[in-house]
């Protein structure tokens, strides 16, 4: 992990080894999942803090990985600038990413280690990176900081399981991606791949633009970032991996947001069951940006009644995608915001 920064840490290796550089601190821990996946999540935190101090946790969205929270300057970057404010930071890494293809016993080159989607990340990831958090740090509860993807994952983890739901003090959902009847994002196109013939494909991890000669694609999927001139950062980063299946659930639930259901389904079965989110019972809060063409306003207007503890909801009319982990204008208006709610909930 190449944390790059004002205050950067850059990682020697995937292993456990750091440099620090000036002001922060960083060490790479990994967490069991329950079904024998090794997921690798990264402990920031602010060298005049040495704590113990508050526990917040940043999950990040489809195809990203932990970087991203610290890719912006210091003062510009909403990991960093948790841990200057004191709290210590966890940055997780779901399943396939690059910096979680360890597994006890498989490789990631079989396709039995990509047999996941999103569901399992919330079934077994979530639940063992935060058990993990709160088992080193002697905390009772945690905030949990979501994005995109990393949303999807928590309303379905702390809905499902009251005894994880327990262990949440505040959900901070940035641009939640539940409901997709309004998506215009091109991964909610992509029903071809519900076709019979192409899911009986033997197909394993899929690396998205992963390529070097698709550097310029990468670039165009940033068009709108405010901060064009680390476009090279971001790109070094996004899309990072994930599994086909992954994809292929977020195919169906796009199709099954096109009938007449508004709720993703929980599998990849013929007749999904539903989620529940109406009987997730952690107080969240909620952002959402006009221009946003994957976590659109007007299905997180779909989302909002469904959350029986909402503390507060915030609209950015000009915000899309990628303001809510990069824009410029990011801390003073959502991470100052995020910082006064938790600052009243302690």
């Amino acid at each position: 992990m190449s944390l790059t920064s004002q205050g950067s840490i850059y990682c020697e290796s995937k292993n456990t080894k750091c440099t620090v550089l000036l002001r922060f601190t960083v060490t790479l821990l990994a967490a069991s999942t329950e079904n024998r996946g090794i997921l690798v999540q990264c402990n920031v935190l602010f060298l005049s803090h040495p704590g113990p101090n508050p526990v917040v946790f940043l999950q990040h969205g489809l195809l990203g990985e932990g970087s991203h929270w610290v890719e912006n300057l210091s003062n510009n970057s909403l990991g960093f600038i948790l841990a200057d404010s004191g709290y210590d930071v966890w940055l997780g890494n779901s399943r396939g990413t690059s910096w979680s293809q360890r597994h006890q016993h498989l490789s990631a080159d079989q396709a039995e280690f990509w047999d996941f989607s999103f569901h399992e990340m919330a079934m077994y990831d979530l639940p063992a990176m935060i058990n993990f958090i709160l088992q080193k740090t002697g905390q009772k509860q945690i905030y949990y900081i979501g994005y995109s993807q990393g949303c999807t994952i928590a309303f379905i983890a702390f809905s499902s399981m009251p005894e994880l739901a327990q262990k949440i003090k505040l959900f901070f959902a940035l641009a939640p991606v539940v409901t997709v009847k309004h998506a215009r994002s091109p991964i909610m196109k992509l029903s071809f791949l519900l076709d019979r013939q192409f899911k009986t494909l033997q197909v394993g991890d899929c690396s998205m633009l992963s390529s070097p000669k698709h550097a310029s694609a990468r670039k165009g999927i940033f068009e709108c970032v405010s901060l064009q001139t680390r476009l090279d950062v971001y790109t070094s980063h996004y899309p990072d991996r994930t599994s086909v299946k992954t994809m292929i659930h977020w195919a169906q639930v796009a199709v099954d947001n096109s009938s007449s259901s508004s709720k993703p389904p929980v599998s990849l079965q013929e007749t999904p069951p539903l989620y529940h989110v109406e009987e997730m019972p952690v107080p969240t809060a909620v952002w959402s940006g006009g221009q946003d063409w994957a976590a659109d306003w007007r299905d997180i207007r779909l989302l909002l009644p469904r959350i029986a503890h909402l503390v507060t909801y915030s609209h950015m009319p000009d915000w899309n995608h990628w303001d809510f982990i990069w824009g410029l204008d990011a801390p003073a208006r959502l991470y100052s915001s995020i910082l006064e709610l938790m600052e009243g909930s302690q």
